[in-house]
C-alpha cells in the first residue's frame, strides 16, 4: 500500500531538548577516529577536556527525533529504508558541551514511481538554549518499498558529481575494527552494527558501519587535509551515501578544490576498491 503523502509531508514532532556533556563530544570525535595517534597534539584537542574543541557533524547525533518511520500511522515499509544523503550547514560553532533544541519537519515527499520508491526529506534545526541557531540539517530517506501514491514535491536540486579530473588532495583513514561498536553508543544502537548473526540475515558477512560514522570520517578527512585540524572552518557537509563501509578497512577521502571556499569529494574503500560516499561538497570560511 503506498503511503499517505498529506500524513508524512504533515508529521508532528515534538521538540527534542538535548543535554550533552564533554564526554559525549569526545565520545563523538573518538567514534569517527580521533585520538588513533594518541600523542597526535592536533586531535588531542576533540578527544580530551582541556580546551575542548567540537567537531561539526556532531550536529548529526544532537536534537534526534528518532526513528519515527517504523510508526505504524506513518505506513511506511521502514524494514526497505536507505538512509540516502545527509547535508549540513553551520550557522554558528557547536559548543562542546550544552543542551540544543533539535526542531524537525517534513519538507518534501517525493515520488519515484511505483516500481522505484520514494523520498523523504526531514529536516532539523539546532538551537541553542538561548535561542541561537546553531545548524540545519537536511537527511533524505529512500523509501524504496513506498513509491507509487501520485501525489509529490519537486526533488531537492542534485548534488554534483566529482569531477573527472584527478583528485587534488587524498587522505586515507583507518576504521578501527570496534569502530561501529563504539559509534553506536552515540545515537544508534541498530543491531546490524554490532550482531553478526543479524548482520548475516541482512546479507553482509559482517556488521557494517553506520553511514553517519563515514560522514564523519569524511569531514575528519577534510579537517586534517585542508584546514590543519581547525574543525571551526568547516561550515558546510553534503553527501550521498552509496555503499557500505566495514569495520577494519581503509577510506580514502578524495579532494576536489574549486573556486572559492568550495570543495568536493568522494570516500572510497581502498582494498575493495568500492565507491562508498559520492557527490560530497564541503564549505569552509576563511
Amino acid at each position: 500500500m503506498p503511503l499517505d503523502y498529506q500524513t508524512i509531508k504533515n508529521w508532528e514532532f515534538a521538540d527534542i531538548h538535548h543535554r550533552y556533556e564533554d564526554k559525549d563530544t569526545i565520545l563523538y570525535a573518538l567514534g569517527i577516529g580521533l585520538g588513533a595517534d594518541p600523542m597526535d597534539a592536533a586531535q588531542l584537542r576533540y578527544v580530551y577536556e582541556q580546551d575542548l574543541q567540537t567537531i561539526p557533524t556532531l550536529a548529526t547525533v544532537l536534537g534526534h527525533p528518532g526513528f519515527w518511520m517504523n510508526d505504524p500511522r506513518a505506513g511506511i515499509d521502514w524494514v526497505r529504508l536507505v538512509h540516502g544523503e545527509q547535508r549540513l550547514q553551520l550557522h554558528a560553532p557547536l559548543p562542546a558541551s550544552g543542551t540544543v533544541i533539535g526542531k524537525s519537519r517534513v519538507t518534501h515527499v517525493i515520488d519515484k514511481g511505483a516500481d522505484k520508491g520514494a523520498l523523504v526529506v526531514t529536516e532539523r534545526t539546532l538551537h541553542d538554549d538561548q535561542g541561537l541557531h546553531l545548524a540545519t540539517l537536511q537527511q533524505i530517506t529512500f523509501c524504496r518499498g513506498d513509491g507509487g501514491f501520485g501525489q509529490g514535491d519537486e526533488a531537492l536540486p542534485p548534488l554534483p558529481a566529482a569531477p573527472a579530473r584527478a583528485a587534488d588532495l587524498s587522505c586515507q583513514l583507518s576504521v578501527a575494527p570496534n569502530a561501529a561498536l563504539l559509534y553506536r553508543l552515540n545515537a544508534d544502537r541498530n543491531p546490524l552494527h554490532a550482531d553478526p548473526a543479524v548482520a548475516s540475515k541482512a546479507g553482509y558477512p559482517q556488521p557494517i558501519l553506520h553511514g553517519l560514522c563515514t560522514y564523519g570520517m569524511a569531514a575528519h578527512a577534510i579537517i586534517k587535509s585542508c584546514c590543519d585540524y581547525d574543525a571551526s572552518r568547516l561550515t558546510g557537509l553534503n553527501a550521498r551515501f552509496s555503499s557500505p563501509v566495514f569495520p577494519g578497512e581503509t577510506l580514502q577521502c578524495d579532494i576536489w578544490q574549486d573556486a572559492g571556499n568550495a570543495l568536493q569529494f568522494s570516500m572510497r574503500a581502498i582494498d575493495r576498491d568500492v565507491v562508498v560516499m559520492s557527490h560530497g561538497t564541503a564549505t569552509l570560511s576563511q
